[in-house]
């Protein structure tokens, strides 16, 4: 008797799963931006075929220009923000994720404090980023945070990580366009994030697109 329990309870999971990733989506006069969120491991690494760090959002993103019109495209003008703690940052490159050099990653606060993290290797094997494992702040904690980072290159001869190939092919590219194009953005959030907690801001010359993520279920 326990059998048909077991089958609807499967059948749950699966109804679940083909529910995928958040999306969401905005639109101008001159353009139309779609999103796709991935927040966890297993979706992340779906996403890109290769797992990633904790802390690295990937969305990916389809902008299509309007009839006529053509659009220069700068991974800066993104921004990804949470309404949980604040937490906003721009896009990283590849190298800043899968690179051979030292992430160094300091998180500043809108009231004027400032964050120092001791950092691990930017990478080793197919691994991502290491992030900090200790920090101090200074000032206003409680201020908006923001999460900026560089690369320190190490000296000597190292592998490239294959991590860093498949980023480079899967990135948005930054170029001038005319047809619709997708690829992917990779974020920085610390912390765990729900979908609804999640905007992506995209700055256009008509002003700022504003995308919030839901689940097929929320719409």
């Amino acid at each position: 008797m326990r059998y048909p329990a077991l089958l609807v309870l499967a059948a749950v999971f699966v109804w679940a799963a083909d529910k995928g990733p958040p999306k969401g989506e905005a639109a101008s006069k001159t353009l139309r931006l779609e999103a796709t969120a991935y927040l966890d491991k297993t979706s992340i690494q779906q996403a890109v075929g290769s797992p990633l760090d904790e802390g690295i959002v990937v969305v990916t993103v389809t902008l299509t220009p309007s009839p006529g019109q053509k659009l220069g495209i700068d991974r800066d003008d993104f921004l990804l923000r949470s309404d949980k703690d604040g937490q906003k940052c721009t896009p990283y490159a590849p190298s800043q994720i899968a690179g051979s050099g030292t992430l160094r990653v300091k998180t500043g606060y809108g009231g004027g404090g400032l964050a120092t993290q001791e950092n691990r290797p930017a990478w080793g094997g197919i691994g991502g980023i290491g992030f900090p494992s200790s920090g101090s702040g200074i000032g206003n904690s409680a201020s908006t945070e923001e999460a900026v980072a560089s690369v320190e290159q190490d000296s000597g001869k190292q592998k490239e990580n294959p991590l860093l190939r498949v980023l480079k092919q899967k990135i948005l590219p930054e170029k001038e366009i005319a047809e619709p194009i997708t690829g992917q953005l990779y974020f920085l959030l610390e912390g765990k994030h729900k979908p609804k907690d999640i905007e992506l801001l995209y700055k256009t010359a008509e002003g700022r697109l504003s995308v919030r993520f839901k689940l097929d279920k929320d719409k």
